[in-house]
């Protein structure tokens, strides 16, 4: 790999801002795109993003930029992680300025609300044919924080076409980033966005003291509600078992660093969506995913009820504890659903 290539990251988040810190590792050249000059200034004249990666100093390489235009100009590699509902507006602004041979890596972690896609369909939509092949996700349990202080971390990378997916990998692989590559990208885009919503629940039944118990059965449940709709969408089973799936559910419901366990914990105390996310100043996207997943779940006919909970209470002003109640006192199942069905129909 040429180690002086150009690459950009579109978002100067915290997720985009800790990424932007693992490719200055490998490349002599970051732009960090920022909406706001003041932003791309901090970052420039500091060298630190203080509201969204605090305590980080970023390498001279990371350039802070507030033209899209300018910021994708010939690079190789652009990382596209902004909020689900800004990424068609995003791509369809840059996409002119994109060159040809450009790979587009997206990480964010959502569904896009009104069609209800994933977010390299959405990117699809955006660019032309010729880039369809050169798109790819990132994925996996990966705090910002602990990114940015380079702390071991493992990810995941999804293309349509394995040698796009490897270009991805030794573009971001360090000695502290581990990249495994998967030709899943339905399975990894699910995992990735549907865990924010069991996450939400996690944070829910901490702040309700439910114990550790009640958790366990969350995420576990919760990863076959995430398994049944993606395999209906067309994942393979068997991302749901890896990085993904469980790692990321598990990182992302169990740990203070998620916003989206934040996010729960406030759902119990009884405020409102809207005031969550004026307290926290960042997207959840838990809260959107929560809406777009229940839907999609309708119109597919695909068992949902911890995500249909959840609906009801972020959208229906349900009390929390009448949801758990509702989820607790549910008819009796099999644990592992259609295939104990599949076996006593054999058997």
């Amino acid at each position: 790999m040429d180690r002086m290539r150009n690459v950009a990251v579109i978002g100067a988040g915290s997720w985009g801002t800790a990424l932007a810190t693992v490719l200055a590792e490998n490349h002599e050249n970051v732009s960090l795109w920022a909406r706001r000059e003041e932003l791309a200034r901090e970052i420039n004249e500091t060298r630190e993003n203080k509201r969204y990666l605090p305590g980080i100093t970023l390498s001279e390489r990371i350039k802070g930029d507030t033209s899209l235009e300018r910021a994708v100009r010939d690079k190789e590699l652009v990382v596209l992680v902004v909020p689900s509902h800004a990424m068609r507006d995003t791509v369809r602004t840059l996409a002119p300025h994109l060159h040809k041979d450009t790979i587009l890596v997206h990480a964010t972690k959502g569904l896009e609300i009104d069609s209800l896609k994933r977010m390299s369909e959405v990117i699809k939509e955006e660019v032309s044919a010729s880039f369809h092949e050169q798109i790819a996700v990132l994925s996996g349990p990966s705090h910002a924080e602990e990114v940015g202080m380079k702390a071991p971390t493992t990810v995941v990378v999804a293309a349509e076409k394995m040698s796009v997916a490897e270009e991805v990998q030794d573009a971001f692989i360090t000695s502290r980033f581990r990249v495994y590559t998967n030709p899943d990208v339905i399975g990894v885009e699910i995992g990735g966005a549907l865990k924010n919503i069991i996450a939400l629940g996690a944070g829910v039944s901490d702040g309700l003291e439910f114990g550790d118990n009640a958790k366990a059965a969350l995420l576990t449940r919760g990863l076959a509600e995430i398994s049944r709709l993606g395999i209906k969408l067309g994942a393979n089973p068997l991302t749901f078992t890896g990085l993904a799936g469980v790692g990321d559910l598990v990182v992302t419901a169990t740990s203070q660093h998620s916003r989206n366990w934040r996010a729960g914990r406030m759902l119990a105390q009884g405020l409102a969506p809207d005031e969550i996310v004026a307290r926290m100043g960042m997207v959840v996207e838990g809260i959107k995913t929560t809406k777009a997943a229940h839907q999609l779940a309708c119109e597919l006919g695909v068992e949902m009820p911890i995500t249909r909970e959840l609906h009801a209470l972020l959208f229906r002003q349900k009390a929390p504890r009448d949801a758990v109640s509702d989820l607790m006192g549910r008819v009796r199942r099999h644990e592992t659903e259609e295939l104990a069905l599949q076996y006593f129909d054999n058997h």
